[in-house]
């Protein structure tokens, strides 16, 4: 793919989408049935946009400077909860942890998509990811006491910039560049999922966890079920825009891995043991990187160009499944932190944590292939089950073991793949 320009776009497409209609509405075909593959970067099952996102000259949208720049925060974001889960690794801790991730992705995949159909040079763009940032970043910092003393400031911030997103997207569907029906739609789910966060705030113990639980459980099953025929004809999806975009996350939290790794071994004696422990940390992830990212990321960006149901093959698989990918790694990056500790056999919590991760990541890679791809990879599935079961069988081997056994399961899906 071409570099991006300093504008966020990317050289020549082959045609330019049509406007919005005389009243401002976005104008998009019937919701069901096949279509023709778009020639011009954009799904051709999603409403049709102005030259703002697809740009009449023919310029196909990418990433603009300032989605780098929030990306940033979302890592520090990241960060917390892999520290969160690492310093208290427990089932407890590990469902907590998830919640917390969950609404992290949420927030920054509904930016995505109101990205995508915004101009790349938008001010109001900009402005509100500005914003927003700093919002997410009063976010990570309440997350290792988000569950404690820091509750509130935590789901307000939160609140924050979800509703900023909506305000975003209103901006989007004024310029004719997106369903303001589908809209109006997962508004009324944002609204009642922020109202049980912050007044999950406000009470202590399990039923802050079970407010806030419903809380992710509504927000996300807004676009999902309860308004997803609307979702149909949200948008048109401005493709290399959207694939860099989630490519992008799975890179930051594959660093974060390589991150947790390096300060697990940080202050330790250099033995030949931390060598080979951290030597199968960085090729289990160069292994997750290369099943990503090899051939099947490509795949799924060309599919997408030509997919029959563009808009919610791209929100199951991407903003869906991605969210277990996205776990996976960041399960895998605990438990190779606590790896780097210990000597002799690796405990059980750390030896779990490290492969089911990595499990956790090849399932959820094996589904985003078969929702938008529409291949069934059982070498991954395969892969899944043995890493799975290195973890619970694998008591009494030590840590580089461990790591070995997960570093040659993911090598063998990568030769198959090749």
């Amino acid at each position: 793919m071409p570099p991006a320009t300093p504008t966020g776009k990317l050289g020549p497409v082959a045609g330019a989408a049509s406007g919005p209609d005389r009243a401002g509405r976005a104008s998009y075909p019937a919701a069901a049935g096949p279509r023709e593959p778009a020639a011009d970067g954009l799904s051709a099952a999603s409403p049709d946009r102005d030259d703002g996102a697809g740009e009449a000259t023919g310029q196909e949208r990418l990433t603009s400077p300032v989605e780098l720049l929030w990306d940033l925060v979302f890592v520090f974001a990241v960060t917390q909860v892999t520290t969160l889960l690492a310093l208290h690794l427990s089932w407890p801790s590990l469902g907590r942890s998830m919640l917390v991730l969950a609404l992290l992705w949420w927030a920054w995949s509904a930016f995505v998509w109101a990205a995508n159909a915004e101009d790349a040079d938008s001010p109001t763009l900009r402005a509100t990811l500005l914003v927003a940032l700093l919002l997410i970043f009063v976010v990570g910092l309440t997350i290792p006491e988000a569950f404690g003393a820091d509750a509130a400031l935590f789901a307000i911030a939160y609140a924050g910039v979800r509703f900023m997103h909506l305000a975003l997207y209103a901006d989007v569907s004024r310029r004719g560049h997106a369903s303001w029906e589908a809209i109006a739609g997962f508004a009324v789910t944002v609204t009642v999922g922020m109202l049980l966060l912050i007044a999950g705030a406000f009470v202590g113990g399990s039923l802050r966890i079970i407010l806030w639980t419903a809380a992710a459980a509504i927000d996300y099953a807004g676009p999902a079920w309860l308004t997803r025929e609307r979702l149909r004809g949200l948008q048109r999806v401005a493709v290399a825009h959207f694939a860099e975009r989630y490519g992008t996350a799975v890179i930051i939290c594959l660093g974060e891995s390589i991150v947790e790794i390096g300060v697990g071994a940080n202050h330790q004696a250099i033995t030949a043991e931390l060598v080979a422990t951290v030597a199968s940390g960085v090729l289990i992830t160069v292994g997750m990187w290369w099943v990503y990212f090899d051939r099947a990321s490509a795949a799924a960006e060309a599919r997408l160009r030509d997919h029959h149901d563009p808009v919610l093959a791209a929100a199951d698989g991407y903003s869906y499944l991605h969210l277990v990918i996205v776990a996976g790694i960041i399960v895998f990056a605990a438990g190779m932190r606590l790896a780097t500790h210990q000597s002799g056999a690796l405990p059980g919590a750390p030896r779990l944590a490290l492969c089911g991760g990595v499990a956790l990541y090849l399932l959820g890679h094996a589904s985003f292939r078969r929702r938008v791809i529409g291949s069934v990879n059982l070498s991954e599935l395969g892969a899944a089950a043995v890493a799975g079961a290195v973890g619970v069988l694998g008591g009494g081997l030590p840590a580089w073991s461990v790591g070995a056994a997960v570093a040659a399961v993911l090598a063998v899906v990568c030769w198959r793949e090749r």
